[in-house]
């Protein structure tokens, strides 16, 4: 039984009469697309105005835990420049840095500190201008006691000089003079013996500056950069630099990476294109069509990013991937559209041609299309603004793409097709011969020569590869030994892809938002080779006001201490609280610290004295608002240990019955560990149950929708497993592409769906097929453009553009492999998803054919009796009849018969007689007759070739009779009569 929709239909003659229009109107259709894109194009002229690539700001959760903690901090500990800290900040603060690794086994030798110190002097010495201004070091150094920040190592190398190799330098505090210096940020690579350093391989000096004035310090800043030489002129060190700038400014410059890029993508694109449609048929051709096809998604991007610029939309670095993905949705639906329009009737109008691809291609593209839409609108409910600037552009443009493609491209094709009807050249444009006149060459025939169809259908000729999926792929995938092959080839991508999900990493590294070749990452890779053991310095605040000097909250409190300091990660030995200070304090000078009076009398005398206290602890009013003390992590090399840290920190302060925050800078990057998973999974099973949502109303079986949803859970555990083992983490970058995954394997998979439940095959095995030949090739060029389309990303110096060319290309292999092989082979397991049992029986596959026509008029009369003779009439092309019928009475319809051999039986000759072809509710039938005797004949088909069994084909409820003298002739090419 045939399904009706009652949203499939109407879509699709909707769509069948706006072709139609857009048909009778091609050039109206194909100049507005061109007006609006370039109307919409001078948005670009806003793009430098709307880039938005604060790194904080675009990759960082927007309500983040961390930026409320920083906001706590920055209103109750405000930063003091007279007295600055570097632990003390609530930002990473203004500096710049460089790291000396000895060529040597140690760095503590002569030659190796001359060279640092010649650097340092350099720095301290960098002199510029703004204006009349001179801006140095000394005047813009962050301060304390009014005197800079010091490197305390350089001030123990200039002391001990030469000697300091006989010095036992302890670690990671060293005694120096009146005070005690913490050496563990500033020596690394050590060889430690009883505390003792042995040899160390690395020395890190930090240059700090005041906070408050970004201009000036930016401008220094810029030109401490140009400083350093090049290693080679360093003979006892290598040096690795970087600035609180560095990472944005690397990061910004990613642009001058993807320009080039993007141009090369079109012009593969282009090319791709051109050679899958090429056809060695001077008429045929569709060179033009595939290049417009191209730049149809070209203006897509061009309208919908100049739309979002002139709107307002900020302009993210990740952005930059969308036209590489618009690309490949503009092409996927290219080549649908023209696979519908190569089965339509050459010789029918344009209009007529072009209405009808719109009616077989609608539900597909329209499927893909809303899919994708929603996936990214969906999108935007990540709290990454990256992710939702990403999302609205490429929602937007997908969006143009499609409207692009059914009018500005649907009237290229109109245009194209009348080139066709007046069978003129694809590149002269001048008529040509239909058939190469006698005594011209082979060459002449290919160049000159043109507007060959298929004389049965009237179709233009079946490119090789739609047979190649016919006669040899379909056939070869439905056998039940490929099926079993299949079955255990998906177990296997299955298991492999379940494994690699359990091994997944979350968060973005922050070092690969710079390219590659930075010097910002070989500071980053000495950092992490030789100064990986001490971490962040953390804050643990008290919020609130408590009353410190009673006993009970005080035990809480240390008790509070015990539980970090037991924590794995945290260094029990280092540890600053003012609250410890002042207690000793209270001691030495025999003060009641338990009397609240007395507390508070002399804690601000106590906080003059120790002026680094003094910006712990919120007292005013008399009142302590707030305070706070320092623990100091250890080995956090890994995003592992990132998120164990920040997890364990927080839960430990939740604990605590005093109430707690923990917060350093580096947190603000951190939260996306404690949302990225549950976003993630949000928005793939909103976005699933809306796919599988529109699938419903779309494809006309309950069943194969859901075997499209199977299809995108799959697809998504795939290109999940597959990415962790391609060493690619859980980030906002690769929740962007799991979302794109969600809209292509869509694509592939519903486009296979739709076109096995709506063609009339009998058979699961020859639904399969069937669906391979129509949308085969199509699925396997838009996949191919796709993945060459992102293919040159994988040449990017950039983390990002790299990381969409791993997942987009494990999204497209995937997606195709559930299109065209697994998706195909399952459907077949469940036959019923056409409506119909799967298992037919030879008694079924012989019905009588007046029994087929009866069925096929009772259901179909009222849609079909007034336009059932046009339609034949317009779909086929009559072949000359040598056996006329009919003659000297009315025929019931019009048939087409055919003969195809010349068989000889027992002496006796079989004549062929040759007749037009018939077609019942879109089922082409051959009929072959022979005849000798004088017996008239019941003209059948049967589908059982080669059976010896007559089926009786009728037209009208008549049967068709003919009398001739005939014989029964087996051909197993066809029935037997």
């Amino acid at each position: 039984m045939r399904r009706r929709h009652c949203v499939e239909k109407p879509f699709s003659i909707g769509f069948q009469k706006f072709g139609r229009f857009v048909g009778r109107n091609p050039w109206w259709f194909f100049i507005s697309p061109l007006v609006i894109s370039t109307v919409l194009g001078s948005g670009f002229y806003f793009l430098a105005d709307r880039e938005a690539n604060n790194i904080e700001d675009q990759f960082t959760p927007v309500n983040g835990p961390a930026k409320l903690e920083r906001k706590f901090v920055e209103e109750n500990f405000p930063l003091n420049n007279s007295v600055y800290s570097n632990q003390r900040l609530y930002t990473m603060g203004e500096y710049a840095s460089f790291i000396a690794v000895s060529r040597d086994p140690n760095i503590f030798t002569d030659g190796a500190i001359k060279e640092i110190l010649s650097l340092d002097k350099k720095v301290r010495e960098i002199i510029l201008w703004r204006g009349h201004e001179q801006l140095t070091f000394e005047g813009l150094c962050a301060r304390k006691s009014n005197k800079c920040i010091p490197n305390r190592i350089l001030d123990i190398m200039n002391h001990y000089g030469s000697n300091i190799d006989q010095t036992e330098l302890t670690f990671p505090f060293f005694r120096f003079g009146f005070t005690t210096i913490f050496l563990g940020y500033s020596v690394g690579g050590v060889n430690v013996s009883s505390k003792v350093i042995k040899s160390a391989k690395a020395i890190r000096l930090f240059y700090s500056l005041k906070e408050g004035n970004r201009t000036i310090t930016d401008l220094w800043l810029n030109e401490f950069l140009k400083v350093f030489p090049s290693n080679q002129s360093l003979k006892f060190i290598k040096v690795s630099h970087s600035t609180s700038l560095s990472r944005q400014v690397e990061f910004e410059a990613n642009t001058r990476d993807v320009i080039p890029l993007f141009s090369i993508t079109y012009v593969i694109a282009i090319i791709f294109s051109i050679v899958s449609c090429l056809r060695f048929d001077c008429v045929r051709n569709k060179v033009w069509v595939a290049t417009f096809g191209v730049i149809s998604a070209g203006l897509a991007v061009l309208s919908a990013f100049g739309m979002m610029l002139h709107i307002g939309v900020p302009f993210v670095m990740t952005v930059a991937n969308s036209p590489f993905l618009i690309l490949g949705i503009g092409v996927d639906d290219m080549f649908i559209l023209i696979s519908c329009w190569q089965h339509t009737n050459v010789h029918s109008r344009v209009e007529d041609r072009l209405s009808e691809t719109y009616k077989e291609a609608a539900i597909s593209i329209t499927i893909t299309t809303l899919t994708d839409v929603l996936a990214f609108y969906i999108g935007l409910m990540t709290p990454f603004r990256s992710v939702q600037s990403f999302c609205l552009y490429t929602s937007t443009a997908i969006l143009f793409c499609f409207i692009y493609s059914v009018t500005f491209f649907g009237a290229f094709l109109v245009l194209n097709g009348r080139r066709e009807n007046g069978n003129k050249h694809w590149l002269t444009c001048k008529e040509v011969p239909e058939d190469c006149p006698a005594g011209r060459s082979k060459s002449y025939d290919l160049c000159c020569v043109g507007g060959a169809y298929d004389r049965h259908t009237g179709a233009e000729e079946v490119q090789p590869m739609n047979n190649f999926f016919k006669k040899y792929y379909g056939p070869f995938l439905v056998k039940p030994w490929t099926k079993v092959c299949v079955i255990v080839l998906y177990s296997i991508y299955l298991t492999i892809s379940i494994y690699g999900c359990f091994q997944i990493q979350e968060g973005i590294d922050l070092r690969n938002l710079a390219a590659d070749d930075s010097y910002v990452n070989r500071y980053y890779d000495d950092e992490k080779a030789y100064f990986y053991e001490y971490g962040p310095n953390i804050m643990v605040i008290i919020k609130g006001e408590i009353a410190y000097w009673e006993e009970k909250n005080m035990l809480d409190f240390e008790s509070c201490i015990e539980d970090f300091k037991n924590l794995s990660f945290i260094e029990k030995d280092i540890f600053t609280s003012w609250w410890k200070s002042y207690k000793y304090y209270g001691q030495h000078t025999s003060l009641n610290l338990s009397a609240e009076n007395v507390f508070k009398k002399n804690l601000g005398t106590f906080l003059r004295f120790y002026s680094d206290f003094k910006q712990d602890v919120n007292f005013t009013n008399n009142s302590i608002h707030a305070s706070r003390f320092f623990i100091q992590t250890v080995n956090i090399t890994t995003a592992l240990d990132e998120m164990n840290m920040l997890n364990n920190l927080r839960d430990t302060a939740r604990r605590c019955p005093v109430p707690l925050l923990v917060y350093h800078p580096v947190f603000i990057y951190h939260d996306q560990y404690a949302v990225i998973v549950s976003n993630t999974v949000q928005n793939i099973s909103v976005t699933t149950a809306v796919m599988l949502l529109i699938s419903l109303l779309l494809i006309p079986n309950p069943l194969c929708s859901l075997w499209v949803t199977f299809s995108i859970a799959s697809v998504i555990v795939g290109v999940t497993g597959f990415m962790a083992l391609w060493d690619v983490n859980l980030d906002t970058i690769s929740m962007i592409i799991l979302v794109v995954c969600i809209g292509f394997s869509v694509d592939f998979s519903a486009h296979i769906s739709y076109a096995f439940v709506s063609n009339k095959k009998p058979t699961a095995n020859e639904k399969a097929v069937e669906a391979l030949f129509h949308l085969g090739y199509p699925i396997l060029q838009g996949a191919l453009s796709t993945i060459l389309g992102v293919i040159v990303l994988s040449a990017s110096k950039n983390y990002i553009f790299r990381t969409f060319f791993k997942i987009m290309f494990l999204v497209i292999f995937f997606g195709l492999f559930h299109g065209i092989t697994f998706i195909p082979v399952f459907l077949t397991f469940f036959d019923f998803c056409s409506g119909s049992s799967g298992k037919i029986n030879s008694q079924d596959k012989k019905v009588p054919e007046d029994q087929a026509m009866a069925y096929y008029q009772s259901n179909n009369a009222q849609e079909k009796m007034m336009d059932q003779d046009k339609q034949i009439y317009d779909n086929h092309t009559f072949l000359p009849d040598n056996h006329p019928f009919c003659q000297g009475d009315s025929c019931p319809s019009v048939w087409t018969l055919k003969v195809n051999t010349l068989q000889t039986q027992g002496g006796q000759v079989c004549m062929p007689s040759t007749g037009p072809m018939f077609t019942i509710d879109g089922q082409t039938y051959e009929v072959q007759m022979y005849s000798v005797s004088s017996d008239p004949v019941t003209v059948s088909q049967n589908q059982n070739h080669g059976s010896g069994e007559q089926n009786c084909v009728t037209g009208n409820g008549q049967p068709l009779e003919i009398n001739d003298p005939v014989i029964n002739c087996h051909d197993s090419a066809g029935p037997v009569l």
